[in-house]
């Protein structure tokens, strides 16, 4: 069996790593993968969204499963060119991707589905935008309607702030073209939590919850990132509020796409926020979350790629997908100046003494191989995981497998799950 994992962050090396336990005989190839991916299979030299080389290369090899990782290639249609040529491919096509890839059309198919979601405006003029904010009342989240890596939105105490934000995005261009849109948002009071659920078309099933940490610092200060840590499970998410996720966010979400003839196969992940009225829709993402898929696949206690391959294929099963007991922590160590300028190239020490750990697990994110060595070639360069019988004794093996690694500058977060431990922090978005 062949299988093309395409990508090459910590996203991507989980899933290598746990199609490789759960189909040891498989040949698996990563495109472009990482320094981790390598010691699991081969690395093509192929970026994630150079869909022509991809498609060449699978129409060659013919892969039995391709598993896309990033955003970027599903937008752009990677899935929908590799079913047309008759290949077997994880992951929405560019139709159904627009979820995540404009959250002007994630608004509006929440909206005419009746999702419960922050109310919002859309603009693509600068001073109408703040007009708007100047009126009040907020705080504002503004966010960047395109794809920004997961920096496009940013939450604002006050109209100035707001105003800034508005400025950076149409009329500074910092996130590119993914900006020229912008969504003026409601602030939402509550507590965060991530819901990936495979989807075949048809039938949904919701994988085990988890709680990212977007901001860059200790106490929830500094800029968003593309995540500094994540957890599984998230306490917030309640047994009895699982039916509530199914019946007002993801089906009604699956049943708007499908009346307008779009087929949706893939992961859906919807970040929510529990609010006093219930769970509302952040954002939807179209694919693995980067860093939640870390801490979630140690504990799929089942067979990773034949779920995805039936997933692909229509016909999902929900009694494959099983979750063993323990929780699960990972800790982002980044670059320094990540998320904003940083250095590439350092050497990384003391990954062997970090995987010896008890229950450690390191999944490479940014980083290569250079003469021999492993270095640093990416803001956020490896997520540091660990399973343990609870939160408490998962965190404290993520952070003691931490402290066995060394590079130069690096910069991780010391408060990873401790809103799961000490339960009366502010969740980070109250931390304006």
């Amino acid at each position: 069996m062949k299988i093309l994992v395409v990508g090459g962050g910590g996203r991507e090396h989980a899933l290598a790593w746990k199609l490789r336990r759960d189909t040891p005989g498989a040949r698996l190839f990563c495109a472009p993968g990482n320094a981790g991916t390598a010691t699991l299979g081969e690395n093509l030299p192929i970026a994630a969204d150079d869909l022509d080389r991809l498609l060449d290369w699978a129409q060659r090899e013919k892969p039995d499963l391709t598993v896309v990782g990033p955003e970027a290639p599903l937008c752009a249609g990677l899935a929908d060119r590799f079913r047309d040529a008759g290949l077997t491919v994880f992951g929405p096509g560019a139709k159904a991707a627009q979820l995540e890839g404009s959250k002007r059309f994630a608004k509006e198919v929440m909206l005419a589905a009746g999702v419960p979601t922050a109310a919002s405006e859309v603009f693509t003029d600068a001073a109408a935008a703040i007009a708007r904010v100047r009126r009040g009342p907020g705080p504002y989240v503004v966010k960047a309607d395109g794809l920004a890596a997961g920096k496009g939105v940013t939450i604002c105490a006050t109209a100035l702030e707001a105003e800034c934000a508005i400025d950076a995005a149409l009329n500074r261009r910092a996130f590119g073209d993914a900006g020229r849109t912008v969504l003026v948002e409601e602030f939402l009071d509550g507590e965060e939590a991530s819901i990936l659920a495979l989807v075949d078309g048809e039938r949904v099933v919701p994988l085990a919850s988890s709680q990212d940490h977007k901001r860059a610092f200790d106490g929830n200060r500094g800029p968003n990132t593309g995540g500094m840590g994540a957890y599984s499970p998230a306490p917030v998410v309640r047994e009895d509020v699982w039916p509530i996720i199914r019946a007002r966010i993801l089906e009604p979400t699956l049943a708007e796409l499908r009346r307008r003839g779009v087929e949706y196969r893939g992961v859906l992940y919807a970040g929510l926020m529990f609010t006093a009225d219930g769970p509302k829709v952040l954002e939807f993402n179209c694919r693995f979350g980067d860093p939640e898929t870390q801490a979630l696949l140690p504990r799929w206690d089942g067979d990773l790629g034949a779920a995805l391959m039936a997933c692909a294929e229509g016909r999902l099963d929900s009694s494959s997908i099983r979750w063993r007991p323990e929780a699960c922590v990972t800790v982002v160590m980044a670059a320094g100046g990540y998320p904003g300028a940083y250095r590439k190239g350092d050497e990384i020490r003391g990954l062997d003494e970090a995987a010896r750990a008890t229950g450690a697990i390191v999944f490479h994110a940014g980083t290569e191989m250079r003469d021999g060595k492993v270095v640093t070639a990416g803001g956020r360069v490896l997520n540091v995981t660990a399973l343990g019988a609870d939160i408490r004794e998962a965190r404290d093996r993520a952070y003691a497998a931490v402290a066995r690694i060394r590079f130069a500058d690096a910069h991780w977060r010391t408060d990873i799950a401790d809103r799961a431990l000490r339960p009366n922090l502010p969740w980070e978005t109250k931390s304006l």
